[in-house]
């Protein structure tokens, strides 16, 4: 799925160029860089709308604004958790979409989403950008897309970014200066910070083996197949032997396919080495390959703090009150008397306890 030329523009944002390569603040201490928090928007307002208890949240006009009010809030803990210097949000196009084009049966097993979860879907962006928050929903690309993006934005502006998510495709994204909060069923409480060290201690994979091993399993969320006979552990297996699924294929032309087959055994090296697996792993790696180049601010215009009056006058018409959960965004004191002096809080990392046995959340792997 190549891009388009020129890139599309992130609506919704101003009109800064995408920083030149090379451009990265050097010779600063990686913890004593500024952080960008990057939101995942779909994912959070989705996880709030089915968390939602008995007697869902509407406006004074009846409107459903439960999710919203649950993005919102999302957006304020994580900020208070990560005591960010800037934050984007990043929403799916929700009119077209580019790896749709490129293969139509993305996504296509999904049912049709509720009339109250569209409405609330409809009116995030809007209502984020009104409460003062940067938000970027690019033409025909999705919320991975922006955090792909405003990751590359951070690298090149000299600062970190923490990317807050409950999707695991942003686990390719992870670098020295990128991590992913992901948030799982239980919240906040349960979120893991998800790093180099991390990923590979769970999953047996570097970052950037991650799309290799994703496209090798695929992902029944987006109807994406994978190959036959390999699963999670088998992906792993035949990257550690290889590091690539290029260069197992290259050994297994060269004539050795018998090393590829004791990584992975005999059904799993079967389907490796026909034409369809290949099909399928390009196919696979074009759908899932995230875009780069979004235009996103320069971060120091959009540097916290935002103005509480004007957040609070943007949500109450939508019938949501916060109060003083939106003490880290509107760079205020911690009402509760934990912050710790202004230093960034970060969760503890995902490890594995035991290689045998799943951590809690990992059997559902989209």
């Amino acid at each position: 799925m190549p891009p388009p030329s020129p890139p599309p523009r992130a609506s919704g944002t101003s009109a800064s160029a995408k920083p030149a390569a090379g451009t990265a603040v050097t010779g600063i201490p990686a913890e004593r860089r500024p952080v960008l928090l990057a939101v995942d928007g779909n994912s959070l307002l989705h996880r709030a709308y089915h968390a939602a208890p008995i007697g869902k949240l509407v406006d004074n006009a009846d409107r459903p604004v439960w999710a919203l009010h649950g993005l919102m809030l999302s957006i304020a803990r994580a900020a208070a958790k990560i005591r960010p210097h800037a934050v984007v949000v990043g929403f799916d196009c929700p009119d077209e979409s580019a790896r749709r084009v490129a293969y139509p049966g993305y996504k296509a097993q999904r049912p049709d989403k509720p009339a109250d979860l569209t409405d609330q879907l409809a009116t995030a962006p809007e209502l984020l950008r009104a409460a003062g928050l940067c938000v970027v929903t690019p033409t025909a690309y999705e919320a991975d897309d922006v955090l792909a993006s405003s990751a590359e934005r951070a690298r090149c502006d000299g600062w970190r970014s923490i990317l807050v998510t409950s999707d695991r495709d942003a686990f390719a994204l992870i670098d020295p200066t990128t991590s992913v909060l992901r948030i799982r069923n239980g919240g906040f409480d349960e979120a893991v910070v998800v790093t180099p060290e991390s990923l590979a201690d769970v999953y047996g994979v570097t970052p950037g083996q991650y799309r290799d091993y994703a496209a090798l399993r695929g992902d029944p969320s987006d109807n994406l197949h994978g190959v036959r006979g390999f699963g999670s552990a088998t992906a792993a297996r035949l990257l550690a032997a290889f590091g690539s699924v290029d260069a197992a294929w290259s050994a297994w032309d060269d004539g050795q396919a018998e090393s590829v087959r004791s990584a992975v055994g005999d059904r799993a090296a079967t389907h490796f080495g026909t034409p369809e697996a290949r099909e399928v792993v390009d196919r696979n790696r074009r759908i899932m390959a995230m875009r780069h180049d979004l235009t996103i601010p320069a971060l120091d215009g959009i540097r916290l703090p935002l103005d509480l009056a004007v957040m609070r006058r943007a949500l109450s018409g939508h019938g949501i009150s916060l109060g003083p959960s939106l003490w880290a965004l509107t760079g205020r004191a911690d009402p509760n008397g934990t912050d710790p002096a202004g230093t960034a809080y970060v969760p503890n990392q995902w490890r594995r306890r035991n290689r045998r046995d799943p951590i809690p959340g990992q059997l559902a792997l989209f």
